[in-house]
């Protein structure tokens, strides 16, 4: 038996015997259970206590970011043991035991640029899932020229003092730390920016949540009012930020790609069209709408397997490429495919509010569409990801 096997094999009888049973299927939606899900964080809490325990049976081993060092914390697998891993979570359908900002986007740049007094002080919290994290990026004035920011961060001496304000701040509310892009120069644009980590507990930081169209919303507008932040939090070097904030740009768009925008969707459509628009010999009745739902089916396979490849090529290449915007710019636009079409499938019950006239599945359809245009605008929107596949990926210059 070679190494992996003998790997294989001790991780199928460890899962086996440490996933608890309530841990295994489907995981919740985000949009539609939020509180299933498991974030970590000062402030955590567990409808399920199986989560918590699930959460800490995992960090234990460092595998909830399996390929991440062991002296920070992590489990320090091999890229193919990593996959030997996921593969035999997937057998079981065990559910990702920690969903983090810092795992998907913090740790990965942290581990590059961070200092190793920095690394143990954040990666090992991340880990165990004992510190939630959200992003500070977009300001009013600054969401797709992201380096026309203005939040200014001055040097006092023994301490920085930053003032301004921050929109589209996933779960600020809810976050113990954040970690911020900030003006330390302002006769330079993109040299002018530096990478600063802030507790969110510090005096003068206040998170607002934002209410959507859909009826809720992870997004907050923070504020910073003579927030005094530590030297120490400074990622990098001073003005050094803006090529870190590229770098965690291309982790969060490999995450947004990966995180399942269309990639089962099709079965689903095909059991819901069924249901309300009938079938006609095991089929949808309607040839039109099946025949797009096919198509969409096929696309969201290739789709799946495309982001798979680019997987193996980031990890080979010890990083993710430009070419996630072009993943990015398609999970998006796969994911508002998948909701027109469940709503044309549910016709009228698919415009469902609330109320004894509309199934549970009706009312998330409702939601869950609303929600999805904002696909196209977060991460990076489409047009500023097509501008960076253009440049970056194909090599073409601007026209003068």
């Amino acid at each position: 038996m070679s190494d992996l096997e003998h790997f294989r094999a001790e991780t199928r009888a460890w899962l086996e015997s440490n996933c608890p049973p309530s841990m295994r299927g489907d995981a919740p939606n985000a949009a539609d259970d939020g509180a299933e899900i498991v974030w970590g964080g000062r402030r955590a809490t567990y409808r399920n206590p199986n989560a918590k325990l699930w959460l800490d049976r995992m960090a234990a081993r460092g595998w909830t970011a399996p390929t991440w060092p062991k002296e920070y914390g992590g489990g320090g697998l091999s890229p193919d043991e990593a996959r030997v891993l996921s593969r035999e979570m997937a057998c079981i359908r065990a559910r990702p035991p920690l969903f983090s900002f810092g795992l998907w986007m913090l740790g990965p740049v942290l581990l590059e640029y961070a200092s190793e007094e920095q690394k143990r002080e954040h990666l090992p919290k991340i880990v165990r899932g004992e510190i939630r994290w959200c992003q500070g990026y977009s300001e009013p004035g600054a969401g797709s020229d992201l380096a026309s920011l203005r939040m200014r961060c001055e040097d006092r001496g023994d301490h920085f003092l930053v003032n301004g304000q921050k929109i589209w701040t996933s779960y600020a509310d809810q976050a113990d730390w954040i970690f911020c892009l900030v003006r330390t120069d302002t006769t330079k644009k993109h040299e002018g920016i530096s990478f600063l980590l802030i507790d969110m507990e510090t005096r003068g930081v206040e998170a607002r949540p934002i209410k959507l169209i859909s009826g809720s919303s992870p997004f907050c507008e923070t504020f910073f009012t003579d927030v005094e932040v530590p030297k120490t939090n400074l990622v990098g070097k001073l003005n050094g930020g803006w090529e870190i904030a590229k770098r965690l740009l291309q982790y969060e768009r490999q995450n947004i790609s990966s995180g399942g925008f269309g990639g089962g969707a099709g079965l689903e459509l095909e059991e819901i069209a069924k249901r309300y628009v009938g079938e006609k010999e095991g089929r949808i009745a309607d040839p039109d709408l099946r025949a797009r739902i096919a198509a969409h089916r096929m696309q969201a396979r290739a789709f799946t397997l495309t982001v798979r490849r680019l997987e193996e090529e980031g990890k080979a290449k010890k990083g993710p490429s430009p070419a996630v915007s072009i993943i990015k710019y398609e999970a998006a636009k796969l994911n508002q495919d998948h909701c027109e079409l469940m709503i044309e499938a549910m016709g009228y019950q698919g415009l469902g509010w609330e109320g004894e006239g509309f199934a549970p599945a009706e009312i998330s359809a409702a939601r869950s569409w609303l929600r999805s245009k904002g696909n196209s605008i977060e991460g990076g929107t489409s047009e500023v990801n097509l501008n960076v596949v253009a440049k970056r990926v194909l090599g073409l210059l601007d026209h003068q």
